[in-house]
C-alpha cells in the first residue's frame, strides 16, 4: 500500500470525519479519514485516537463488498490505514435512509413501537445541510428545488435497495462484525 504525503496535495474539502484531497489524476481524489468524534450535528466533538483508521478500514470493506456485488461506488482502493483513492463525482445533497424495522426518528414521528418489522423497506431523503438539521425532503421537493432530477432519484432508490438486500443477505456478517478485528 502506499504512503500518502497529504502536505503535498491541495485540500478540497474538510467536514466532521474527513477530508478530500486532489491528485494528480483529474479522475481521483484521496479520501482522509479524522480521529474527529461530533454528535449533535457537529454541536459537541472530541478526539478519539484511531477512529479514522477504524473508519477507513470499515469504509474500504463494506465498499469491496458492495463492488463483489456489483454495486457501482467511488471506491477505488484503500492506500494505507487512513487514505484510499476515490473517483471524483458531483455530489448530490441528500442523506438517504432505507428501513426495515420502525426506529428512531420514524417510530417517534408516526408513534411506532422501536423495532416493530416493516412490511417493506421504506425509503427516506433527508436534505443534507448542518445548518438546517438534515431536514425530511420528499421526491417532489427534491426535484422542484432542484438537489436531483426524477431519472437521478430512480438510480439512487434502485441502488439503495440492492445494497439494503446484500445487508440483508450478509447480515450474518454484519451481526458477527467486531470493530475490534478491524485494527489488528
Amino acid at each position: 500500500m502506499a504512503n500518502i504525503n497529504l502536505e503535498t496535495l491541495t485540500l478540497l474539502y474538510e467536514g466532521k470525519a474527513k477530508q478530500v484531497y486532489q491528485t494528480d489524476n483529474k479522475d481521483e481524489y484521496i479520501v482522509h479519514y479524522k480521529d474527529d468524534a461530533t454528535a449533535f450535528n457537529g454541536e459537541k466533538h472530541d478526539t478519539i485516537l484511531g477512529k479514522g483508521v477504524l473508519n477507513n478500514k470499515i469504509s474500504s470493506f463494506f465498499f469491496e463488498l458492495l463492488k463483489k456485488e456489483g454495486v457501482p461506488t467511488h471506491f477505488v482502493r484503500r492506500e494505507d490505514d487512513r487514505n484510499q483513492t476515490v473517483l471524483t463525482l458531483d455530489i448530490i445533497p441528500l442523506e438517504v435512509i432505507v428501513r426495515n424495522i420502525a426506529a428512531g426518528s420514524m417510530a417517534k414521528r408516526f408513534g411506532i413501537e422501536e423495532g416493530t418489522p416493516l412490511k417493506h423497506p421504506i425509503l427516506e431523503f433527508c436534505y443534507k445541510n448542518d445548518e438546517l438539521g438534515d431536514p425530511f425532503a420528499n421526491e417532489s421537493q427534491i426535484t422542484a428545488l432542484g438537489w436531483a432530477t426524477q431519472e437521478q432519484l430512480d438510480v439512487i432508490s434502485t441502488i439503495t435497495l440492492k445494497v439494503n438486500d446484500i445487508f440483508e443477505k450478509n447480515s450474518w456478517l454484519l451481526k458477527k462484525c467486531n470493530p475490534c478485528r478491524f485494527l489488528n
